[in-house]
């Protein structure tokens, strides 16, 4: 009996084109941050960073990043690294924002996207899981938790706000981001809406347009940053350490014909140092104490020698940088002491417009800098007139 042939395989089922928009556009004032509180540090990371980080994590691609309009640079600074992502400039109010990034959308036409809050760092898998497999039912879907205190109907009083009649809490659910949506759908209804320039959220838009919202379980862990004390060491779940040391360590070669550069100032002397860049020694030396207090690797890591665009840098971009993700890891400059070892020049006459000028591009008072110097009795290297070394030991505070 001949076998028979092999029922044809079904074809392959194509994957839904899932893209997402995170909304950074707004200005997070109630958070009392020095900066939007979109680009804040947060357990380690720019509040930002957290959620596109577990977008992008699960293959959800595009992101566009809906951020203020004067921010791109700020943005794609603080995302570096993560693929697949789109900035484009917010609008005057929340929902105007997400559609321009509906829009921004248009030209890779996916299928399903989620909409999410950048304040809302600790985005779960399990969260995005479930909405996209709601969407296969639906045309939206949000998470939600129940509530879980008593609620009132509040009244104006002759003495001021007076309790109303009971609230049915069973019936009410706290609505959290992302929210999720069949593409098309939710872009028409945000291209129609006619509701109040402040729509609470994308379900509500939706809802208005027409399309049923099926509610999936969120998560705590999806909290809103909204205040000040969300950004204290108590508010996650991990509090920073409150406090860290750094040190470090550099040499560099005395040529003549070279430029002197120490802490930053140029010193009239009969040789220079030599060194990919302009070989300040102390900066080095201090850039690694505070790369090294936030577990950020040294100066080659982030300045490659072998990098032409370094070439006789000033090492000032290379404090500054550091100062930069020491701010971003949550921390602040403690005080910063910087030993110089040499026979000459003397560094007693430029102490002053060392540490003024470190100060200066770390952004800090003149009292948290310390510049001294000493010899090794002309021992050694530096003993010879040979180079120049320095050492940096840096504490930092939570911030």
């Amino acid at each position: 009996m001949s076998a028979s042939a092999p029922a044809p395989s079904p074809p392959p089922l194509s994957r839904p084109r899932v893209a997402a928009i995170v909304v950074a556009a707004g200005q997070g004032l109630r958070a009392g941050q020095p900066l939007p509180k979109q680009f804040a540090p947060w357990r380690g990371k720019p509040v930002v960073r957290h959620s596109v980080e577990s977008l992008a994590s699960v293959g959800i691609a595009p992101i566009v990043v809906v951020i203020p309009a004067d921010a791109e640079e700020t943005a794609r600074r603080l995302l570096a690294g993560i693929d697949g992502l789109i900035f484009t400039a917010g609008g005057a109010t929340r929902q105007e924002s997400v559609r321009i990034g509906l829009e921004v959308l248009a030209g890779s036409q996916p299928d399903k996207v989620l909409i999410h809050d950048a304040a809302r760092p600790v985005l779960p898998e399990a969260v995005i899981a479930r909405l996209i497999a709601a969407l296969d039912r639906h045309r939206g879907a949000i998470p939600v938790l129940p509530v879980v205190d008593s609620l009132a109907h509040c009244e104006a009083g002759a003495d001021g706000a007076m309790m109303g009649a009971a609230a049915r809490r069973e019936n009410l659910r706290r609505v959290q981001t992302p929210q999720a949506f069949d593409y098309a759908t939710i872009l028409a209804a945000h291209r129609e809406w006619e509701g109040p320039a402040s729509a609470g959220d994308d379900a509500q838009v939706a809802q208005a347009w027409g399309c049923a919202v099926a509610l999936v379980e969120g998560d705590e862990a999806l909290h809103k940053l909204t205040y000040g004390h969300d950004f204290a060491p108590s508010g996650g779940s991990a509090p920073l350490p409150a406090f860290r040391v750094g040190t470090g360590y550099d040499v560099h070669r005395l040529e003549a014909g070279e430029d002197l550069w120490l802490c930053g100032v140029k010193i009239d002397h009969s040789h220079g140092l030599a060194g990919h860049s302009d070989a300040d020694v102390a900066i080095h030396a201090l850039v690694d104490a505070l790369l090294g207090a936030i577990g950020a690797g040294d100066i080659g890591q982030h300045f490659p020698p072998s990098d032409a665009r370094w070439k006789g840098a000033a090492s000032d971009q290379f404090l500054s940088h550091a100062g930069t993700l020491v701010r971003e890891a949550g921390y602040a400059l403690g005080n910063a002491d910087v030993t110089i070892i040499c026979e000459a020049p003397k560094i007693g006459p430029h102490r002053d417009s060392m540490r003024a000028r470190l100060a200066e591009i770390l952004g800090v008072e003149t009292d948290r800098i310390s510049v001294k110097a000493t010899t090794t009795e002309k021992l050694g290297f530096t003993g010879r007139r040979e180079g120049i070394a320095a050492q940096a030991a840096v504490s930092l505070i939570r911030a």
